[in-house]
């Protein structure tokens, strides 16, 4: 664990816990019983910030732990970081439960604001996907044509939405209005067949949608 639980959070947000590639963090199985046993406390992390490569062995570990504090603390936001997508796991790890998930290749994260942010939106119970994890696990689906209900540009929208953008940040990335990307995201839960009563969710259920098809 590095430097175990954390104190204050990214901008104020609370307590991070970190567990990387690096010896002096231990493996997959001290990271799952440090925070079973801050669970025990009461004292449970607002997110966990975890490599993909954990040891004893350096392949799978940390996102099989992620996955695992997933179904066993589902309260408890995960951030996985990687340094590259790997779509089996990346789907474990944004099924079931839609809140506080993230997934980041480990180049991304070398922009400190945007690592905090991140950071930040999973301890929130936000989404934070990286744009290549999008753009691989949206063209898995494209192979089952999940997505011929979808326009190009609605496409691009979706794409955007699962990165974590909200509406006026789509609207600023495209050169485009507010109003204009309220309509596309309208057209995208209408032809999912998202109702309003799904909630705040359907921004990532629109997403899981192709990746659970």
């Amino acid at each position: 664990m590095d430097g175990g639980q954390g104190g204050a959070g990214p901008a104020g947000e609370g307590d991070v816990v970190v567990a990387d590639d690096r010896e002096v963090v231990g493996d997959a199985q001290a990271l799952l019983k440090t925070i079973d046993e801050l669970g025990a406390e009461g004292s449970l992390p607002d997110v966990v910030v975890a490599d993909v490569r954990m040891p004893p062995t350096h392949t799978d570990e940390g996102v099989r732990a992620a996955v695992l504090l997933r179904q066993t603390h589902p309260q408890v936001g995960v951030l996985v970081l990687s340094q590259y997508v790997e779509e089996q796991y990346a789907v474990e790890l944004l099924a079931g439960e839609t809140r506080g998930v993230g997934y980041l290749l480990k180049d991304r994260v070398a922009e400190v604001r945007e690592f905090v942010d991140a950071v930040a939106r999973v301890a929130r119970g936000g989404t934070a996907l990286d744009p290549e994890v999008v753009a691989q696990l949206l063209g898995r689906s494209r192979k089952q044509d999940v997505l011929a209900v979808l326009t190009p540009r609605e496409r691009e929208v979706l794409e955007l939405m699962a990165e974590g953008r909200t509406n006026a940040a789509i609207a600023r990335r495209l050169v485009v209005s507010d109003g204009a990307v309220e309509k596309h995201v309208s057209n995208i839960f209408q032809k999912l067949g998202l109702s309003p009563s799904d909630g705040d969710h359907r921004r990532v259920l629109a997403v899981l949608t192709y990746l659970n098809s």
